[in-house]
């Protein structure tokens, strides 16, 4: 079986697996299972980041369980790499296993179903994907594939770093703030270049050598809030993993938030099993996987995936 669900007054036993819990969490074993469960499905207002609101939670459950049948390993591995995640500790552990795991994905037939059913693609180019100027001690950092949404790329990646770079040696840099040109901050990766590295450890080390991710995140360490993302349109997988690592995010009130790399037969790849998971748990991130359900500004803020909606 894929998927269980338990009911929250269930008596405590031993699962595997995805598991999604439903019930009244103020029953006797509640609390056994919000804390077990991959993530507890509720019709009421939630007081629990363990907990996601749902208009119906059987009509939720039934669609999550048909995503999970359609995608077991990818959900299995998700399930399994957000319970490994330690948001007290430093990044570079936590993104090291959610790219081992994301290469594993790429080696399986999930993704290779994905791949033959979106056939052959080429990544258009862009001249200048991304564009950094400094306005005194900030640096500003913008993503510039508007006709593709900001979809991020390996171009997008390199020039990204390259800017970054500026920030990392340079200490009169007190500020960084990530935004994206055209009508979305970034859509996630570009659909188009998916499946064009030779084999996933070569995936696998060009994600963890070259991680925007990882700089995001000692920048963050050493500037805090100045290190902050201006989000809008689609914030979708990798961006949303990326602009969740910056020490404060501003989203426009048009935005909408996701994270859909399941229905490639993959799981986040871009350090956001980490960063999203700091946020709002391994519960919400999970269901934003496990669901492929995208959010509002105002979910993300009451949630903390966001810290000001203007």
């Amino acid at each position: 079986m894929a998927l269980r669900v338990v009911d929250l007054a269930d008596e405590p036993c031993a699962t595997a697996g995805v598991v999604i819990a439903t019930g009244d969490p103020q029953a006797s074993n509640a609390e056994y299972w919000l804390q077990r469960a991959t993530f507890t499905l509720v019709e009421s207002p939630p007081v629990d980041r363990r907990t996601v609101r749902v208009p119906s939670v059987s009509a939720s459950a039934a669609a999550i369980a048909e995503r999970v049948d359609e995608w077991p390993q990818a959900s299995a591995v998700c399930d399994d790499v957000l319970r490994a995640v330690d948001v007290a500790g430093p990044a570079f552990p936590g993104v090291i296993a959610e790219s081992l795991a994301y290469s594993t994905l790429q080696a399986g037939g999930e993704f290779a179903r994905w791949l033959a059913a979106r056939g052959p693609a080429h990544p258009p180019d862009d001249p200048e994907p991304v564009i950094a100027d400094r306005d005194g001690d900030v640096l500003h950092v913008r993503f510039n594939r508007p006709r593709r949404h900001n979809a991020f790329s390996t171009p997008v990646r390199a020039a990204l770093l390259e800017a970054l770079e500026v920030a990392r040696i340079d200490p009169s840099v007190t500020g960084v703030v990530l935004g994206g040109i055209g009508p979305s901050f970034c859509s996630g990766g570009d659909l188009a270049e998916f499946g064009t590295f030779d084999d996933p450890a070569t995936a696998h080390l060009a994600r963890t050598r070259h991680s925007p991710a990882l700089v995001f995140d000692e920048l963050t360490r050493r500037l805090g809030r100045a290190c902050r993302a201006e989000v809008h349109g689609q914030v979708l997988g990798s961006g949303l993993e990326m602009a969740a690592f910056c020490g404060h995010v501003t989203s426009t009130p048009d935005a909408v938030f996701g994270l859909p790399e399941l229905a490639l037969g993959l799981i986040p790849g871009a350090g956001g099993t980490v960063s999203i998971t700091r946020r709002i748990g391994r519960w919400r991130t999970a269901y934003l996987v496990l669901s492929g359900a995208t959010i509002t500004p105002a979910t993300a803020l009451e949630w903390g995936l966001v810290d000001a909606v203007t």
